[in-house]
């Protein structure tokens, strides 16, 4: 059994809530010390055995996988999860802005909000793309509302326009 497959299997052995939460609170810091590292070293490259990457960032393979999964979308070539073992050599770069933007996707903020962030992308860059992501995400609707300016540019208000006809 591969590596990402035990990972996904520890995952799912998980039964109750509690033991989700106690894992998942466990792992979250070990997660956050590898971005606080990655970040603050400025690592942009990956390199290595997997074996001795886990080991220098305090994991086991299995969670180091884990953690791979989550950064995968962020590197800049995907990394095949399922063919992953302790001695597969990596190489992989890490996208530092589509890092920081798939960790709002993820909504976690104690990783979008880590002070290490600041040698690697400006405040001004980090603002922008918080403002891009957000507006990504906002719903947006062709549909005109009642009480929304006529789009036929007249000024009035769309009911009292070119809406008054239409049957309601």
């Amino acid at each position: 059994m591969g590596l990402y497959e035990q990972w996904k299997n520890s995952v799912e052995g998980l039964a109750t809530p509690q033991q989700q939460n106690v894992f998942w609170a466990g792992y979250f810091e070990k997660e956050k010390e590898n971005y606080r590292c990655i970040l603050e070293k400025r690592i942009e490259k990956l390199e290595g055995k997997l074996k001795d990457l886990a080991s220098g960032f305090g994991m086991d393979t299995v969670t180091f996988t884990g953690f791979l999964d989550g950064i995968n979308t962020s590197l800049k070539e995907q990394v095949d999860l399922d063919s992953l073992e302790e001695e597969t050599e990596l190489s992989v770069e890490i996208d530092f802005e589509k890092l920081y933007w798939n960790m709002h996707e993820a909504r976690a903020d104690w990783l979008y909000n880590l002070e290490e962030w600041d040698g690697i992308l400006s405040e001004e860059r980090r603002r922008e793309l918080t403002k891009e992501f957000r507006l990504s995400k906002m719903a947006v609707s062709d549909k005109v509302g009642r009480n929304d300016p006529c789009p036929c540019g007249s000024g009035k208000k769309y009911k009292k326009c070119c809406g008054a006809n239409q049957a309601g």
